[in-house]
C-alpha cells in the first residue's frame, strides 16, 4: 500500500480529543515550546498534537489519535503534568438550555474552546438578535483561546467584533450580564490585555 494512502487512512481513523493536564507552572508564553515538547514525546505514537492552550489550572492539548492509542498518548505526555480531564470531541446536538449552562461553565473555568463549541450548538438553534448575542459571546471565548495559545494580538483584535455583535443587545441573556461583557471588552481594548473573568 502506498505510504501516502496509508497515512490518509490512519488520519481518517483518528478521533479528536481535548486532553487537560494539570498546569505545573506553564504560561501562555510557553505554548510554542510546549507543543514542540509534546510532539517530541509523542513521536512514536500514531497521533497528531494539533494545538496547546495554557490556562491557569491546566494545559489543554487538542489531539487526533485512534481510540485504542489514547491511553498510550496520555501516558507519553505525562511528563508535562498529570491528566485532569479527557473530552472526546464529536458533533453532537445539544439542548439549548444545557448548551448555555455548559457554555457558562466552560467560560468560567477557562475552557474557552469548549465554551465556543457549546454556545455554537446553541447558536445553530437561534435566529435574529439572539444569534448575534451568541456570536459576541463565542467571539469573546475565541479571543481568550487565542490568548491561551500566546496569540494575544489576535485575541485583542477580536474584541472589536465582540462589541459589534453584542451591539445594543438587551442587558441580559439568560444569566449572562451583556452590559458587563460590553464593559469588559471595551476596557480590554483600551488596556490591550485580556483579563480572565466569569460570566
Amino acid at each position: 500500500m502506498d505510504k501516502k494512502f496509508k497515512k490518509l487512512l490512519d488520519n481518517i481513523a483518528m478521533e479528536r480529543y481535548m486532553l487537560h493536564f494539570k498546569n505545573n507552572g506553564y504560561a501562555p508564553k510557553d505554548s510554542r515550546e510546549l507543543i514542540h515538547k509534546a510532539r517530541n514525546l509523542a513521536s512514536d505514537v500514531d497521533a497528531s498534537v494539533r494545538v496547546v492552550r495554557i490556562a491557569r489550572k491546566f494545559v489543554e492539548f487538542d489531539v487526533g489519535v485512534k481510540k485504542e492509542d489514547l491511553d498510550v498518548l496520555v501516558e507519553t505526555l505525562s511528563p508535562i503534568g498529570s491528566i485532569d480531564n479527557i473530552r472526546h470531541v464529536f458533533e453532537e446536538e445539544i439542548e439549548k438550555e444545557k448548551g448555555i449552562t455548559d457554555g457558562i461553565y466552560y467560560f468560567n473555568n477557562e475552557r474557552f474552546w469548549e465554551c465556543h463549541e457549546s454556545f455554537e450548538g446553541v447558536w445553530k438553534q437561534c435566529y435574529g438578535r439572539e444569534k448575534e448575542i451568541l456570536q459576541g459571546i463565542i467571539l469573546f471565548a475565541v479571543a481568550f483561546a487565542h490568548a491561551q495559545e500566546d496569540d494575544l494580538r489576535i485575541g485583542i483584535g477580536m474584541l472589536k467584533r465582540v462589541l459589534e455583535k453584542l451591539g445594543t443587545s438587551p442587558s441580559e441573556y439568560h444569566s449572562i450580564d451583556i452590559d458587563r461583557l460590553r464593559i469588559k471588552a471595551t476596557e480590554m481594548q483600551k488596556s490591550q490585555q485580556l483579563v480572565n473573568f466569569e460570566i
